[in-house]
């Protein structure tokens, strides 16, 4: 059986060696391309002859999945599974596993560290420091004693939430399934949005989801409120968003994910708000995350050439 990797997946030369000949001794050839395309059909010459597909983030389009005859797997080195046609693969009996979690420590991570950054105003304290300025005026604020309301509690949003309550945070919660822990009391979305000193996003984008927070989400949130997403762009109204930060009616933000892969358009409207922290899609993206990903991705493939498969999604 051949297994394609049709992009990077952040592992090093020797890890893939070891890889491809794991899986030599398995009966099977693994590929790996290190050039990222944006071509269906370079990839659909990549996956010639090809039963498992091994993707990030690449977009696998509907015309991809019906020019891949022998597709009969994907293993996707990401959670969500948005950027591909799941119905498609669904009516060709395609199955898709994710690697969910593999990125939960450091997103969380990250998503208190934006908190702290934007309470503590750590951006604007080094720009005036690099323009030999002072902290003439400055008052930060503290984490101990605020309220979070954390939109999603799946492995993410609980680490986000056991972080919180480690920094002495209330933590409110709204999620379609519930998990019993100590210190999250669960609320409605309406409640979570009036009483958040910081609401965090940690829910999948599914049609449902889709600009879950609005014009009218933001106007019920508090004016010195953050909205922090880390999870799904298009979880937002990024145009609603910017126009609370202009009118001030939040008072900051902090964003790792756009509508679409950064580099975001020029004309992005959240470039020019005030009090926003933009970071380029890094949330996953740390030595750990990555190992741990790549470990996840394999055994999946490993587990379906078993006729055990896990971690199916879609």
């Amino acid at each position: 059986m051949k297994i394609v990797v049709i992009e990077p997946i952040g592992t090093r030369l020797a890890e893939q060696e070891c890889l491809v000949q794991d899986f030599v001794e398995l009966g099977h050839e693994l590929v790996f391309h290190e050039r990222h395309t944006s071509s269906d059909s370079e990839i659909i010459k990549r996956m010639t002859d090809a039963e498992v597909m091994v993707v990030s983030n690449q977009k696998v389009s509907t015309m991809v999945i019906e020019n891949c005859p022998k597709l009969k797997f994907i293993s996707v080195a990401f959670t969500g599974i948005d950027h591909v046609d799941v119905e498609t693969c669904n009516k060709n009996s395609i199955l898709i596993s994710n690697a969910a979690g593999y990125s939960r420590c450091s997103v969380a991570e990250l998503t208190i560290g934006l908190v702290i950054s934007l309470f503590r105003k750590i951006t604007w304290s080094d720009k005036q420091v690099r323009e030999l300025g002072n902290r003439a005026g400055f008052l930060g604020r503290n984490l101990s004693g605020k309220t979070i309301g954390i939109i999603g509690i799946g492995s993410i949003g609980l680490a986000v939430a056991r972080l919180a309550l480690a920094f002495n945070m209330r933590v409110l919660a709204y999620s379609r399934t519930m998990k019993s822990e100590a210190g999250i009391k669960y609320v409605g979305l309406d409640k979570l949005l009036a009483q958040s000193d910081v609401v965090s996003l940690h829910v999948p984008l599914v049609e449902s989801t889709k600009e879950l927070i609005g014009a009218d989400e933001l106007s019920m949130m508090k004016s010195d409120a953050l909205l922090i997403n880390t999870a799904r762009g298009q979880l937002v109204d990024n145009q609603a968003l910017a126009n609370a930060l202009v009118h001030e009616e939040i008072a900051g933000a902090g964003i790792d994910v756009f509508e679409v892969e950064p580099p975001i358009p020029a004309n992005h409207p959240l470039l020019k708000a005030p009090n926003t922290i933009l970071l380029p899609h890094i949330g996953y993206a740390t030595e750990e995350s990555i190992a741990h990903r790549t470990d996840i991705v394999f055994e999946n493939i490993r587990k379906w050439l078993e006729g055990s498969p896990q971690n199916l999604a879609g």
